[in-house]
């Protein structure tokens, strides 16, 4: 369908208003998709209604359909949040997310940069599979186990409008701060559970306070005793190269455990340039210095990039997570090129790259592939009339 607007990009005055008439065209008043979206047309409407609100309404799935109408509107309007530092979180990461966590129908999860609900779309799902048909669960589920803040007021609305559609009436979605909340008075909440994906790339040495590691720790310190938590952050929060990030480091480790760190696909937010690694806590349990971390490379998902559509799901996508999972539970051993196992301090960088070492013994097919680019390169060399590269000196010669 094309956009309610003609002549290319939406003027600039309209643009804070998309997720509010999005919302409004979902709610189903064909009178109000009219009179807001400037179209004459009601069989957009119509389809609309029938193919997305009804799906969305009736039918059971963790998918964040109006996350991804998010993004389409933006591509329209000319801006896609990204230098808010929004990166939307990928239906995939987030079922992800609920497995790795091990989420349960009683659990109560808190995403503190819900954005437009992604993770509470997923742990909604989840817990109400788990929960089955006790229908007291359910509604305790959408009325009391699913919390978020969101600072943005456009994703706030896209977000309420979210879990409103899954009849999750009474939403604690707030549209405040994160960081300016007390992690005090958030931990009143019983949060057991906390999925995080943070605004990327906005923290600073004026302004520490947005470093990712930063709601990290803001994050795990709102969670209750014994709590799991999980985030998505880029690799590089995970190296700790500026004296602030290192000091994050510090004090995560001094209050909160560290599971293990999980090296993501790198066209995972694709379009975005972000190389992203998932990483695992326990909250509130000092990290002992014997405790055992779990490094994963899991860049080769089974998810690949396909031209004019995007990230998409490869045939083997679901026997690798499965293997990933059982790897993460302990069920099965693997080489340490997928998972390495050791000890850390803080002054190490949390990635597999840092851990690992090759410790395969090369075979005579690499040994033939290694002389067989050497040779090509050299013949490239020369045939471009820099055959001085090869050229032995006087000093190699005497040696």
């Amino acid at each position: 369908l094309p956009p309610p607007w003609q002549g290319g990009a939406l003027p600039d005055e309209l643009r804070p208003h998309i997720p509010f008439v999005f919302a409004g065209l979902l709610s189903g008043d064909v009178g109000y998709y009219t009179a807001h979206s400037g179209s004459c047309q009601p069989q957009n409407y119509i389809f609309l209604k029938k193919n997305v609100f009804d799906n969305i309404k009736y039918h059971s799935s963790s998918e964040d359909f109006i996350g991804r109408f998010y993004g389409e509107f933006m591509s329209y309007s000319g801006g896609d949040g990204q230098t808010l530092g929004i990166v939307l979180t990928p239906r995939h990461i987030c079922d992800l997310f609920c497995d790795l966590l091990n989420i349960q129908e009683n659990d109560i999860v808190l995403d503190p940069c819900c954005g437009t609900a992604g993770f509470l779309v997923a742990a909604m799902h989840h817990m109400l599979e788990k929960a089955g048909s006790d229908q007291i669960k359910r509604k305790n589920i959408k009325k009391k186990q699913l919390h978020g803040f969101e600072l943005q007021s456009n994703m706030f609305a896209i977000a309420a409008t979210n879990m409103i559609l899954r009849d999750d009436g009474n939403s604690n979605i707030k549209c405040e701060d994160f960081l300016r909340q007390n992690p005090a008075e958030v931990q009143l909440k019983g949060a057991t559970v906390g999925m995080m994906n943070p605004p990327y790339s906005q923290g600073t040495k004026a302004d520490p306070s947005q470093y990712e590691l930063s709601f990290v720790e803001h994050l795990l310190d709102s969670l209750v005793e014994g709590a799991r938590a999980a985030v998505i952050v880029p690799q590089s929060s995970m190296t700790g190269k500026t004296k602030d990030e290192q000091a994050f480091k510090e004090s995560i480790m001094k209050h909160h455990t560290l599971e293990g760190v999980i090296t993501c696909n790198t066209d995972t937010f694709y379009g975005v340039g972000t190389n992203p690694v998932i990483a695992v806590f326990t909250a509130h349990e000092p990290h002992p210095a014997e405790k055992v971390c779990k490094f994963i490379d899991f860049r080769n998902d089974g998810y690949e990039v396909r031209a004019h559509v995007g990230l998409i799901e490869g045939d083997s996508a679901k026997d690798k997570r499965q293997h990933l999972l059982d790897v993460w539970n302990g069920r099965v051993e693997a080489p340490s090129k997928f998972c390495v196992e050791s000890a850390v301090t803080t002054e190490d960088e949390w990635l597999h790259s840092f851990y690992y070492f090759n410790d395969e013994i090369p075979t005579d097919e690499d040994f033939e592939k290694a002389i067989g680019d050497y040779l090509t390169f050299e013949f490239s060399m020369i045939m471009q009339n820099r055959e001085y590269l090869f050229e032995r000196g006087v000093d190699d010669e005497e040696a």
